[in-house]
């Protein structure tokens, strides 16, 4: 008898779903870089009871016909990559087309689209329950996508009950979408909880331009953030003209073990440049979470990043404080790898020692402009001629001013007198003195 079996298709799904699917924030986070990823220029989120009971995610994309909606709930159907070579060039957030079917495997999913140029106003639902298809329909429906995820892990008892607190769930939640509208400002999102609004944050435009982009993220930021004062970053380098490498750059913790040949520096020839906002010397945080990093628009993190962060505030910061940053790189997609976690939060760099070593040079250049503009700023001031003090008029004759030393002398002296007509004990603790009632 056979021992190895293969495994069903709904059993495969919720493997899958355990890599894909870790909470609730996971399955918001796949939901809205499909939508990211379908050109929707805005989105809506919904949640009800930090995401167990509904998840509910709409856009205004390009949407999906009949047969494209059927066909996207396959493992590994996907609209963005064709050939094994499109995974070393990856620009879209999702590519392994494992989410949906993975998400529809362990919930009560429901599935509504309409193409952008259709002409009908009749789209698509399909209803699934914890993987198995119940009914497709035409239906009503908005030009772009609607995904209601309801009773997440309702058929897996076990990982139902490691999820956390309804509030830490949502807290992950808000984390992630928080991410997402930073890296398209563009993009208007819409966040409701329980019913209530949480925010309603409208797509702010911007054009090409570096100095317009940051403008934007600088008004999105202020949106979730609050106001502080954050310098502009703009740099750009490229990657293959400056080769050689210090002893320093080797002791990165993220580096690579040996430097690149001639060959590889050779065929890896592409620029970057990294844009954003980083806070002044005086604004700062306890931990690191108030740093966003983004590697062509991916949220990322990336442990070379941070210590070039902190190498290039060197002495700016106090010990144990860390920057708050929204930085930006934007490199050729075959010089960095987003394959290699299962959640696509890590990345890795084919060239790490330099991007870590562009990135302490973009933010210790900003921090010499800001200096250097602030003590211009200074020199300026101090270039003032100043004004003559001027005395009261009550204060102009000597004789006047006399007068009003002696006043002062009278009354400071007064005080003093009535002071030392006070026991000691009373000065000490008057409301003990007055409690016990005797006499020092």
């Amino acid at each position: 008898m056979n021992r190895i079996r293969l495994l069903s298709e709904q059993v495969a799904n919720q493997i899958a779903a355990g890599e894909v699917v870790e909470r609730p924030a996971s399955v918001v986070k796949e939901l809205v870089e499909n939508s990211l990823d379908a050109d929707a220029k805005k989105i809506t989120i919904e949640i009800g009871a930090g995401g167990r009971s509904l998840i509910r995610v709409t856009d205004d994309g390009t949407g999906m016909s009949r047969d494209d909606a059927l066909l996207c709930l396959e493992r590994h159907a996907t609209s963005k990559i064709q050939r094994a070579e499109d995974l070393a060039s990856i620009v879209t957030l999702g590519f392994r087309g494992e989410a949906v079917p993975s998400i529809a495997s362990v919930s009560r999913f429901i599935l509504t689209t309409r193409e952008r140029e259709s002409t009908s106003p009749e789209g698509t639902q399909i209803i699934i329950n914890g993987g198995t298809i119940a009914e497709v329909k035409a239906a009503g429906s908005a030009p772009g996508t609607s995904i209601e995820v309801r009773q997440l892990f309702y058929n897996l008892p076990a990982r139902r009950k490691f999820l956390r607190t309804e509030e830490t769930e949502a807290a992950h939640i808000q984390h992630y979408l928080t991410l997402a509208a930073l890296a398209f400002p563009e993009v208007a999102f819409t966040f409701v909880k329980d019913g209530r609004n949480v925010w309603q944050l409208p797509a702010v435009k911007s054009e090409r331009v570096i100095s317009s982009r940051i403008g934007a993220l600088r008004e999105r930021l202020r949106a979730l953030l609050g106001d502080e004062k954050l310098l502009p970053v703009n740099f750009s380098a490229s990657l293959d003209e400056d080769n050689s490498v210090s002893e320093e750059t080797d002791i990165f913790e993220t580096a690579s073990p040996e430097k690149p040949s001639a060959s590889e520096i050779s065929n890896l020839k592409s620029q970057i440049r990294i844009w954003g906002l980083i806070g002044s010397p005086g604004v700062s945080r306890a931990t690191r979470e108030s740093q966003f990093v983004f590697v062509n628009r991916r949220p990322v993190e990336n442990r070379g990043i941070n210590y070039a962060l902190i190498e290039g505030y060197h002495n700016s910061l106090m010990k144990g404080r860390y920057p708050v940053c929204c930085l930006f790189l934007e490199i050729d997609p075959a010089a960095v790898d987003v394959n290699i976690h299962p959640a696509k939060r890590e990345v890795k760099f084919h060239r790490e020692f330099e991007i870590r070593k562009f990135t302490a040079q973009a933010v210790r250049e900003a921090l010499l402009a800001f200096h250097s503009e602030s003590s211009t700023e200074s020199k300026r001031w101090g270039e003032r001629p100043r004004e003559p003090i001027r005395l009261p008029a009550a204060c102009d004759s000597r004789a006047n001013l006399r007068k009003h030393r002696a006043m002062n002398e009278h009354l400071v002296a007064g005080h003093a007198m009535t002071r030392s007509r006070v026991p000691s004990c009373a000065r000490k603790n008057p409301a003990d003195a007055a409690r016990s009632g005797r006499r020092c």
